[in-house]
């Protein structure tokens, strides 16, 4: 498991709390965060408890801010192609894709979700 420090200050300052575990509610552990240091691991923060709201990715080492990523309605890079710079709420409904068989993440980090069953599952992908 990985470890990851939330600092209440910027600049890596101030007081701190230090997590190598899931936690649904962080807000009783410090009250304000300005800074975050990512020591291990790869993480998914949520901008409000019990993991709703805005999402984050946050791994070890220099974050880009650009991100693109190439889909493929049939495998091996075949078939009609669409490329990703922004979040897309669905594909489906966007590019009337109805299942993507291959892809290939020129920049960035990814995390699309599967449905199945009415459950979500995420899949993290990464450069």
């Amino acid at each position: 498991m990985g470890k990851i420090t939330f600092y209440e200050d910027r600049g890596f300052q101030g007081r701190h709390y230090e997590c190598s575990s899931d936690h649904s509610n962080l807000q009783p552990c410090f009250s304000r965060c300005n800074s975050i240091r990512v020591d291990s691991g790869c993480w998914m923060l949520y901008e409000q408890p019990n993991y709703s709201g805005s999402q984050y990715f946050l791994r070890r080492g220099t974050q880009t801010s650009s991100h693109r990523l190439r889909i493929y309605e049939r495998e091996d890079y075949r078939g009609q192609m669409v490329e990703l710079t922004e979040d897309c709420s669905s594909l489906r409904d966007r590019f009337h894709f109805s299942e993507i068989h291959s892809l290939h993440v020129l920049e960035g980090w990814w995390v699309l979700y599967e449905m199945k069953a009415n459950k979500i599952f995420p899949v993290c992908l990464m450069q």
